[in-house]
């Protein structure tokens, strides 16, 4: 029972990040609810190499976590050709 106890915990504190990462950056996502416990749960896992290789702690902390997150959703957000405030949706940003 325990390990579904963490498995909970873990994908509630990775929902928590990447809402706090998508907050970060202003401007509407495109984002569903599935790829923001992603890029949180990545977020916390790239925070915590990094720690671990530059300080040599276990676990990222918050801010850590969430910085990573938004460097993310950023990439995330270049990736589709848009900017830090306009995440776009390609050629057919705009419908009139």
């Amino acid at each position: 029972m325990s390990l579904i106890v963490y498995l909970v915990f873990l994908v509630l504190i990775s929902l928590v990040v990447g809402a706090l990462a998508r907050l970060a950056l202003p401007g509407p996502d495109p984002m569903g609810i599935g790829t923001t416990i992603l890029v949180g749960f990545a977020g916390s896992l790239i925070g915590g190499l990094i720690m671990a290789l530059l300080f040599g702690r276990n676990g990222a902390g918050l801010v850590v976590s969430v910085a990573c997150a938004t460097a993310i959703v950023y990439l995330i957000r270049r990736s589709r050709g848009g900017s830090i405030t306009d995440p776009g949706l390609g050629p057919r940003r705009r419908r009139y």
